[in-house]
């Protein structure tokens, strides 16, 4: 019976818990997006109270973000159950982990260039935003399409889910950078999971892969 009542709390908890990393960080992107419009382009970039208090505030969330996304990534993979693919599951479990240290280390970076001021402030900015919008945003890309192809294989997620995956990863992993804004689409994305999850009903025992 303890075993029936923590298989059914798992996706519960798989939904919680992407619902609030896509909050937590959803809205630090948002406040660094508001308070730092220019992004790295700007080197003469003057910041003003209010702003360092919003890009403290998004910096003060990361970590309770990050924490939540480690949730979301063991209540996922917990759902693959007997049925893993070890190989896929490396690449998620991989991407899901470098993807928290490189957003960890952004806020590190973004922090301390806040903290400077002189020539080598500017160099603290470009060095955050590279680690969120190249290196962080592009794990995140490669989890997105891991959680896809392990959703679908174990019809966790359903077609039009599926889609929204893979279109979401590829915007990542092409765009990246380049993509004003482009950093929403993995909280947004987490979103949907999370919201799919709590409403929707898991199969009973979840379907596994066929042999071959």
């Amino acid at each position: 019976m303890r075993q029936k009542h923590e298989h059914l709390r798992t996706p519960r908890a798989v939904g919680i818990a992407g619902v609030v990393f896509a909050v937590l960080m959803a809205t630090a992107i948002v406040l660094v997006r508001i308070a730092l419009p220019a992004g790295a382009g700007a080197d003469d970039l003057t910041v003003d109270a209010g702003q360092r208090s919003a890009v403290r505030t998004a910096l003060a969330l990361l970590p309770f973000a990050g924490i939540a996304f480690l949730w979301f990534m063991g209540a996922l993979r917990e759902q693959a159950g007997a049925g893993e693919d070890r190989f896929v599951a490396t690449v998620f479990l991989g991407s899901g982990l470098v993807f928290v240290a490189t957003l960890f280390g952004s806020a590190a970076a973004a922090a301390t260039a806040l903290d400077e001021s002189g020539q080598h402030a500017p160099f603290g900015r470009h060095y955050a935003y590279a680690l969120l919008t190249t290196y962080a945003m592009r794990m995140a890309a490669v989890f997105i399409l891991t959680s896809s192809a392990i959703g679908r294989r174990l019809g966790v997620f359903p077609r039009p889910l599926v889609v929204l995956s893979l279109l979401a990863g590829l915007t990542l992993l092409v765009a990246g950078a380049d993509l004003p804004w482009s950093e929403l689409v993995f909280p947004g994305w987490a979103l949907v999971v999370g919201l799919h999850i709590l409403w929707g009903r898991r199969p009973a025992g979840a379907r596994r892969p066929g042999p071959g």
